[in-house]
């Protein structure tokens, strides 16, 4: 399918690099103008995956053939928020398709939070965590829909992880967030219903993103791309999944929360 969200407007945050990147592919492959978020202008080069965000909106751009506008911003201050939504409603039009990526298990200095369990991890640690994947969740999303309310139409997306269903004692606060960021996505599916607005979060399990390969030990026989689901699953095929919740296919379904990760979690607990 090419061509099904011609004439729309789509803003992915975290899309420097990893599923971000991949998810602003997928969309401005099928036809929309895309908003390039990321936090930092070399956040791309930091694990091998471009040189700057704006080279990388421009590649997207012109790859696809579509508008693109790289935009900087820090998602957990409530006016940053509000002038980089501003800006791609300026420079690209109103925004139809929302895919909120930015995240990850970031301590508040960089770098993973060692260890990230319940008792021993560090308060700015846990502000870094449950900031830059709950409350930016919030910031973004009520910022976005407020456009959409406003025309009666509009899909949003959040990323959120497997660990929001079945986490462990090295990523208790991770967890927390990811599974706040779940029942919110919920609980906005519900109030946005009665304006046309679907809203749904997607799952990914272990995939194989420039930080996932450079920050962990991998198995070669979990590298394979076909004939096992005891695998990583590549960023292509968890863009897939946003480009139905984006698409025609996904119209009719909201609230839901959809784990991508070949089966390796069948059940909440």
């Amino acid at each position: 399918m090419t061509g099904f969200l011609d004439g729309q407007v789509a803003l992915v945050t975290g899309a420097g690099r990893g599923l971000g990147r991949a998810f602003a592919e997928h969309l401005a492959a099928a036809g929309a103008r895309v908003g390039v978020h990321g936090m930092r202008e070399h956040g791309p080069s930091e694990y091998g995956e471009g040189t700057t965000l704006t080279d990388t909106a421009a590649e997207i751009g012109e790859t696809a053939g579509v508008e693109t506008l790289r935009v900087l911003a820090d998602l957990t201050d409530a006016d940053q928020v509000e002038r980089a939504v501003n800006e791609v409603a300026t420079g690209l039009g109103p925004i139809d398709i929302l895919v909120h990526n930015a995240g990850g298990d970031i301590a508040a200095a960089g770098g993973k939070p060692d260890p990230n369990d319940a008792v021993m991890i560090k308060q700015d640690d846990v502000e870094a965590v449950l900031d830059r994947n709950l409350l930016s969740t919030i910031l973004v999303c009520r910022c976005v829909a407020r456009g959409m309310i406003d025309r009666n139409r509009g899909r949003i997306i959040t990323i959120s992880s497997i660990a929001a269903f079945r986490g462990n004692d090295q990523g208790a606060i991770y967890a927390t967030a990811k599974a706040g960021q779940v029942a919110y996505t919920r609980c906005l599916a519900q109030q946005l219903r009665p304006h046309n607005i679907t809203v749904n979060s997607l799952a990914p399990g272990d995939t194989r993103t420039g930080r996932f390969l450079n920050t962990r030990e991998v198995a070669d026989d979990r590298l394979v791309t076909e004939g096992t689901l005891e695998r990583i699953a590549t960023v292509d095929e968890v863009a897939r999944v946003v480009e139905f919740f984006a698409g025609p296919l996904g119209e009719f379904v909201t609230g839901q929360a959809l784990r991508v990760d070949g089966g390796h979690q069948a059940w909440s607990a």
